[in-house]
Order: C-alpha cells, then structure tokens, then sequence
C-alpha cells in the first residue's frame, strides 16, 4: 500500500422481502503483502440457490485472485465449478472484483453487475475499463492509481432498482446515476466506509418501502490515511511499573485516550497537569469524564468500556446505533467515534492491577470482566479491519 494509505471497507445486504437468506455474497481476503481482494457477487434469482450460486462465485474467484491467476482462467474456472440451476439450466452468477495492492493501485474487474463507482473529490471520475470476452461472457477490467480520499462502490443490481415494485413511486427505480449523484456530496464528509455504506443501503430500504423487492448489497472502499489511537485503561500490577507503561503510552503519535479513576490520577501525575472532574452527565448511564491536559480523552473505565463493546458490536451488525453515538458528548460515544470513525491503528494499554472497589460481591465488576471487556474490544475492532495491538502491564 502507498505510504500511510489505509483500505477502509464496508459492506452490508438487505434480503429480499420475504427470504431468510441474501442471494449477493461479499467476499474479503487480506494477503501477507498487504494486499486486499473483495468480491460481490450477485447469483441468479434469490433464496438459497442464490445465496449458493454467489457464495461460491465470490469464494472461488476471490482464492484465485489472491494466487494472482490470468482473469481468462478464473473465469473459465468458475463456470465449471458452478452448480447449474434445474429450471433455467444456467450457472449464473454476476460479480465485481476490487483488488487493492501495496502499490497504490487498485485493479477492477466486473462481470454483469452495475458499473463500479470511483468517487474523488466529491466528483465521480470514469474508471478506464478494457473488454475482453471469455467463454461469450463479456469481462470489463480496469486499472486505476489510487489517490488519498478515492471512495469506490460496487453494488449488486437491487441497488439500482431500488424503488420499483407495487405501490412504489420510483418505476424504474433509483439507478446508478441517481446513486452516484446522492454519494457524491458525502464522500466530502469524512465518514468512514462503514457509514457510507449503510447510508446508501438505507436509502435503498426507504425506497423500496421497507421491503426490498431484490436482494440488495453494497461495497464501499474509502482511501484515507493511516491514524493511531492509543487507550490505556487500569493501573499495572506492580507500582515500579507505572514510569514504564506510561512512558510508552504517551511516547506513542496519535490521539490518547485515559479510561479509569485511579489510571487518570497516574497520568496526571506522571504529566504534572491536575485532573479536572466534570459533574455533567451527557448520559445518565454513562459516568462524567474528566481532562487532563495532554490527553485526548478522560473517561470512566469499565462502564464506559462496556457501552462502547456494545456499540462495536452492533457496528458490525446493521449499525443501528450510529444515531446515537455519532452525535452525543458522553464518554463511550466519544471513545466510539475516535475508535470506530478515525482510528486506524489501535494501541491499548491495559494495566493488570486489581481494583480493591470492584472486588465487592455486591457489584456487578471484577478483575476478570475487565481483561474480558478489553478481550472483546480489541477483537470486535480487529473484524473492523483496524490494526490492534494489546500491552500488559
């Protein structure tokens, strides 16, 4: 990848109404060199067939990809591995492929799906596509130099047709004009490709009146700069170590963040700057935080920990509790924007002390839950596609 050029993905599927399963598919493989191949596929019809049909194709093909064979051959390859369908006797599955690589390019190649979008300062730039026809199947690939803030979307073609159906306003759908037009202007904002991505994807569901009438996927990739964050939360085990994890907390480039009583009163003193308590509570389950002049970010530990685990996880689900972290000044939301939003490499510095507080039976807190809290997040961030890396103390 360029120099401090970080792929940021996101992408989500709305079933069509009334099926269990999605007939798109999106596969992901991150190679050792740094590379990252993602597929959509779309399969034939929906339901299970479908869902067979692109898994498969997005499976196959993106293993191939990543072993670096002729597209001719992946192509070739995948029409005798696919199942063929007993009523319409095709083995039919469309896809779109973005193979980012370490040296700033990212290389396209699409089969019947909706053309993929290139999104650069707020403006959409024509991807340079080349024909080829393998097997009478018309294969499009591309090349393209990536640059900082380049945003491309690949959707399946329920996409385009959001809006169409019975009692619908929109008959022949939203298409992929009216899509690029409406991502223009929020590619300008800074949201990470995950917010992108469920964005368009509510808007699809808005159009199709809450019941898609197709399976529906969305792909974003946004291009953007490395940033690190680092969050220390506990005491170490040992007082003598206090210098230690400090110094190299503090040491680190990037935003700090301090969660916890007695940790914040370490910092503070390591810092020389008083801690200031704030009484204002943003949110009446989240404890007041605090500062400290040097850090970032001052807040209660467990508690605080706990609501941004849940709010990490729900990031990986539908993102339904974007609308509350995304705008409020309590101290999990704020910890969840710095995480989730800017950070793309994450350093957390865990002291192992025991806090003689949480060992109240009465409590709902220990030691345990605490390493398991840090355990989880740091796991649930890793799904994110963030760069983690865990210090103890």
């Amino acid at each position: 990848m360029i120099e401090n050029l970080y792929a940021d993905i996101g992408f989500q599927s709305l079933n069509k109404h009334g099926q269990l399963v999605c007939g798109d598919h999106v596969e992901k493989i991150e190679k050792p060199d740094g590379s990252v191949i993602l597929v959509l596929a779309d399969g034939l019809g929906s339901g299970v067939k479908a869902c067979v049909l692109s898994t498969l194709t997005s499976t196959i093909i993106s293993r191939m990809i990543a072993e670096e064979l002729p597209v001719e051959f992946c192509v070739k390859a995948l029409a005798e591995a696919l199942p063929v369908c007993s009523v319409r006797k095709l083995a039919y599955s469309t896809f779109t492929v973005i193979n980012i690589t370490p040296a700033g390019k990212a290389y396209i190649i699409q089969y019947d799906n909706p053309g993929a979008i290139l999104i650069r300062n707020g403006q959409e730039v024509d991807i340079p596509f080349v024909s080829m026809t393998v097997d009478e199947k018309v294969i499009e690939t591309a090349e393209v130099q990536l640059q900082k803030g380049d945003v491309f979307i690949a959707i399946s073609d329920g996409a385009e047709h959001s809006g169409v159906g019975p009692g619908m306003s929109y008959s022949l759908g939203w298409s992929r004009e009216g899509i690029v037009k409406y991502m223009e202007p929020l590619c300008l904002a800074g949201f990470t490709a995950k917010t992108l991505n469920t964005i368009l994807l509510d808007e699809c569901y808005s159009r199709y009146g809450g019941e898609p009438g197709d399976d529906t996927t969305a792909l974003t990739v946004y291009m953007r700069t490395r940033e690190q964050v680092n969050l220390m939360i506990g005491p170490p085990a040992n007082m003598e170590d206090n210098e230690k994890m400090l110094s190299l907390f503090f040491g680190k480039q990037g935003k700090h963040i301090v969660c916890g009583g007695t940790t914040s009163r370490i910092a503070s003193e390591y810092l020389g700057k008083p801690l200031k308590v704030s009484f204002d509570y943003e949110d009446e389950d989240i404890p007041a935080m605090g500062s400290i002049e040097g850090v970032d970010l001052v807040t209660e530990g467990i508690i605080t920990i706990n609501r941004v685990l849940e709010y990490a996880k729900n990031y990986l689900e539908d993102n339904e509790s974007y609308s509350q972290w995304c705008y409020k000044r309590d101290g999990a939301s704020l910890i969840a924007r710095m995480l989730f939003e800017e950070a793309t490499d994450i350093n957390f510095f865990v002291g192992r002390a025991v806090n003689p507080a949480h060992q109240n039976p009465n409590l709902p807190i220990n030691f345990s839950i605490k390493m398991q809290l840090v355990r989880e997040l740091s796991e649930t961030l890793k799904k994110m596609g963030k760069k983690i890396r865990v210090s103890y103390f």
